[in-house]
């Protein structure tokens, strides 16, 4: 059965809601009864007594149930922590069975003899594009820096260039690549920016 987290961190927040409502409930009994306590009294002295003690039941009943209720507390957090940890050593896992065809691939290469050049730059292209198809069905994607204008959110500027067949602010050269995971930044792209 697949793992879902949204659906479990809804079920979550709503047994903590119910939980705080519980909590809430406890105390404001608590402190309607320790406010006023004169409330309580009867002017009968046996049923003021009977009362006192209903009162005095209900008031360790929720005592109890409020220690219930942080021990359940104390424990859905610490589920949660665990559960969040074990689904973050899950995707690790998952990520690097997906690049252990490419590790397999590399000692294959780096065992064959190395009598052709060629092919075994065609061996290292073709594993670089295995590796890469990985990384973007993962939700990479490169920032684009050729014919653009230089963006301060996409690309770090290291150089300034007089180019005056560009015009300025436009991204001469890429110095290294820049990188996006599902439209977030992860490293800048580090270009050359014209200045004229």
């Amino acid at each position: 059965m697949p793992f879902d987290k949204d659906k479990l961190k809804k079920k979550d927040e709503e047994r903590l809601e119910e939980m705080q409502r519980e909590i809430d409930e406890h105390e404001k009994s608590s402190d309607e009864i320790e406010d006023n306590p004169a409330d309580a009294v009867v002017e009968d002295a046996p049923e003021e007594k009977d009362e006192l003690e209903v009162l005095k039941e209900k008031v360790a009943e929720d005592e109890e149930r409020y220690k219930r209720l942080q021990a359940d507390f104390e424990n859905f957090r610490r589920r949660t922590r665990q559960e969040k940890e074990e689904l973050s050593s899950l995707v690790v896992q998952n990520f690097i069975t997906e690049l252990l065809p490419m590790v397999d691939n590399f000692e294959r290469a780096l065992s064959a003899e190395a009598k052709d050049v060629a092919s075994f730059q065609q061996g290292v292209e073709m594993i670089f594009g295995q590796m890469m198809d990985v990384l973007k069905n993962r939700g990479l994607e490169p920032i684009v820096t050729h014919d653009a204008k230089f963006d301060p959110n996409f690309h770090q500027a290291v150089m300034r260039v007089e180019n005056p067949e560009l015009e300025d602010d436009t991204i001469a050269a890429e110095l290294q690549k820049g990188y996006m995971v599902k439209g977030k930044v992860i490293r800048p792209a580090m270009v050359q920016v014209v200045s004229n």
